[in-house]
């Protein structure tokens, strides 16, 4: 009798022990095919953010029918707001940078090109913002977080944050001379080769 009962346990374990098996293998090969996805999606920056652009579109106009999920929407706000932030704001702080080790931005024609670092890359930026969206449409299908609250006001304050901010990273721009919209190497005029040298100095 004790014997059964050493079996059926044992075997109840390698069945158990099978099962978390079987899961997690599942579970590694659906990871893996979800960042093969992202991973080939990064050179198609345009498509990528006009399927931000639908779910982005599909979330408001859920909020919009069903006229509540206010507060829900005030903290994608704010948290897109981060994002956006960390997006133009430079890798390194400018103000910082000054007092360790003076100013790092090329002042003469003979300094190195050093190319504008994000703190946020884009596609970060990308799909932090699409779980961002999709979780705040998911939470909108439990009315727990519907939270009655006077949305002017929200936006009042949203507003007032968003201009707050974005005046001060206008300003940070405009102090240390950068542009987070820069791409390739900047250059100063051609330069004679030396065969052109050569046919002048015969000239």
């Amino acid at each position: 009798m004790e014997t059964a009962r050493v079996t059926v346990a044992s075997s109840e374990g390698i069945s158990s022990a099978s099962t978390s098996s079987t899961l997690a293998r599942w579970t590694f090969i659906v990871s893996q095919r979800y960042r093969h996805v992202l991973d080939k999606s990064v050179p198609y920056v345009l498509y990528r953010w006009i399927a931000f652009m639908g779910l982005s579109a599909v979330y408001f106009l859920r909020v919009y029918l069903i006229q509540g999920f206010y507060i829900v929407t005030y903290a994608l706000g704010i948290y897109m707001l981060n994002l956006l932030i960390g997006f133009l704001s430079p890798q390194v702080d400018p103000e910082m940078q000054d007092l360790l080790d003076g100013p790092t931005l090329p002042t003469r024609r003979s300094d190195e090109f050093r190319p504008f670092v994000r703190r946020i890359p884009e596609f970060k930026f990308w799909i932090s913002s699409m779980y961002a969206f999709l979780i705040s449409f998911t939470v909108t299908f439990f009315p727990i977080f519907d939270v009655p609250v006077f949305w002017p006001i929200l936006l009042f304050y949203w507003m007032v944050l968003f201009t707050a901010t974005m005046r001060r990273q206008i300003t940070m721009m405009i102090k240390y001379k950068y542009l987070p919209f820069t791409s390739g190497k900047r250059t100063y005029g051609k330069r004679s080769s030396p065969t052109e040298t050569a046919n002048l100095a015969k000239d």
